[in-house]
């Protein structure tokens, strides 16, 4: 703004000069009058006032000059000036326009930036739930490699110890056996020196081989068929009658104390059981000579032998002859070439076997595997005797004859945390007497004593017990809590006060065994009516 007072200034300054020299009194010009002719001009006038007027014209004329100058240079800087506002005007309009658009595009900027950050903590929140499902399953799968390797571990312990204790008993079975032939041999021929000096003793000796001679040939011709059948018929009768009768034994178990003069005779059929025994398993191996009818009642007359030793305290004494009979009944019986000697008129040389546990017959196969599961410790036999137990148990049938054949008690002898890896098979093969049949109320009638609630109690005291496990238990439980006489056995073993803990501490997630536990404390009375539906709901 300087720049463009100092022009005006200027010619403020001239004009108020000019007038001052036109208003001067001793201006030569004042006193000059303009004739119309040069020549009265030229008349009048003086040499010195006319250089006076030449001078002052020519001052006046650089002044106007100077003037002239300065408003042609403000007139040029005023042009400058314009020119610079518009070009600025111009840019400001530019800069408007971008600002408008930089503001929409600031908008839809924040817009997008919203939507995807929305979008990003989606997918956080998608990616954690994941990461916590795969942890929860690593940690699972973790925990099942880990029982695994310990059972593994522990198997391989018994297999070492196993094989150790085998190679002992083959080393002292050989040197009994040679310590049996020398006698055998001392016997002969202690006997051979006795005969030589007793000649009446020799002549009893020759009476009695040819009184033997008939005795190996009648051995070597097959019995009468109708010996057997007649066999077996007092064999079905003495297990159907007899020694299947072992309600008053599990009523003892309610806490009913037996009967002085039942504890006696039930004494009385152990011993002769345990006499019986060991002679059966003898006759096992002459099974394939006999009609394969009559294998069920054989083995259901061992099976319920064996039943009566459960309570007495034979048994013990006879874990050798129950592991025989055990394997025997598991790999069947073949023929062999000593046993075909003994039979020179068979007419057929190739070797006999016997099934039990392979056989297609479903009353002895059920027979066989109850028999397997009662004398047998061997994990891998008695994880195919479970398998085989399952895929009967799917049938009608089966179902039948576990209950016929009383086989809880059998069972709960596995339901132990100590047989780890079989304790899913033990289970399952309970879970299928549960399947909606005729056979489930008599299978929960058979269940409702103080054997299998003592047996769940221990199992479930087990810390960390396997999630599958504890689902599969508390289908049953739920099953047997319907039946409000079971309530007071709940109550003897705490189960319910165990149960309500298990429903505080299982994670919601887990909605079936949430499920069967609101319902086994309702039918309890323990929960109300609407915890259960809303729990079902969830």
């Amino acid at each position: 703004m300087g720049t463009v007072a100092q022009p005006t200034n200027l010619a403020s300054n001239s004009r108020n000069w000019t007038e001052c020299c036109s208003d001067s009194s001793d201006s030569p010009l004042k006193h000059v009058s303009f004739p119309t002719s040069k020549a009265s001009n030229k008349q009048n006038l003086r040499p010195h006032q006319i250089s006076r007027i030449y001078d002052e014209l020519f001052q006046i004329h650089q002044k106007l000059q100077y003037e002239t100058t300065a408003q042609q240079e403000f007139a040029e800087e005023l042009q400058k000036r314009e020119h610079f506002l518009v070009e600025r005007e111009q840019l400001l309009f530019r800069h408007e326009t971008a600002l408008s658009k930089i503001k929409g595009v600031e908008e839809e900027v924040l817009t997008r930036f919203q939507i995807i950050k929305e979008q990003h903590n989606t997918e956080v929140e998608h990616l954690t739930e994941v990461l916590k499902e795969k942890n929860k399953e690593s940690k699972r799968l973790r925990s099942s490699f880990d029982a695994l390797k310990e059972l593994n571990d522990n198997l391989k312990k018994q297999l070492n110890e196993v094989s150790e204790e085998n190679r002992k008993m083959e080393i002292q079975a050989k040197r009994v056996q040679a310590r049996l032939d020398n006698l055998q041999r001392k016997f002969e021929f202690m006997t051979i020196q006795k005969l030589k000096g007793n000649s009446h003793v020799a002549h009893e000796m020759k009476s009695l081989k040819q009184e033997k001679v008939p005795v190996s040939k009648t051995y070597k011709v097959p019995l009468n068929a109708q010996v057997y059948e007649l066999l077996t018929i007092f064999m079905d009768w003495i297990s159907d009658h007899h020694l299947s009768k072992l309600k008053s034994e599990e009523s003892g178990m309610d806490g009913e104390k037996p009967v002085l003069g039942f504890a006696s005779k039930r004494n009385e059929i152990q011993e002769k059981c345990v006499k019986l025994l060991p002679m059966m398993t003898e006759q096992l191996q002459w099974m394939p000579f006999v009609n394969a009818k009559l294998h069920e009642p054989f083995v259901k007359f061992m099976y319920w032998s064996l039943r009566q030793l459960d309570a007495g305290t034979q048994h013990s004494t006879m874990t050798s002859t129950l592991r025989r009979l055990g394997e025997d009944i598991f790999k069947g019986v073949v023929t062999k070439r000593t046993q075909n000697n003994y039979l020179e008129h068979s007419v057929e040389n190739k070797p006999k076997t016997a099934a039990f546990f392979k056989s297609s017959n479903l009353p002895l196969r059920f027979l066989s595997t109850l028999i397997v599961l009662k004398t047998v410790t061997q994990a891998d036999y008695l994880a195919q005797a479970f398998d085989s137990l399952c895929l009967d148990l799917k049938t009608d049938e089966g179902k039948v004859l576990f209950l016929e054949y009383q086989a809880v008690p059998v069972i709960l002898n596995h339901l132990r945390i100590s047989s780890k890896g079989l304790l899913s098979n033990v289970i399952d093969s309970l879970l299928q007497m549960t399947v909606e049949s005729k056979s489930l109320q008599p299978f929960l009638e058979a269940c409702s004593n103080t054997l299998f609630f003592r047996t769940c109690s221990v199992l479930l005291r087990t810390p960390k017990l396997d999630l599958q496990i504890l689902e599969k238990l508390s289908i049953i439980l739920q099953k047997l809590s319907k039946i409000k006489s079971n309530k007071k056995l709940f109550e003897l073993f705490t189960i319910h006060l165990m149960l309500q803990e298990i429903q505080r501490t299982t994670h919601p997630e887990h909605a079936f065994l949430c499920i069967n536990l609101n319902s086994t404390l309702f039918n309890l009375g323990l929960t109300k009516c609407n915890s259960v539906a809303s729990n079902a709901s969830h």
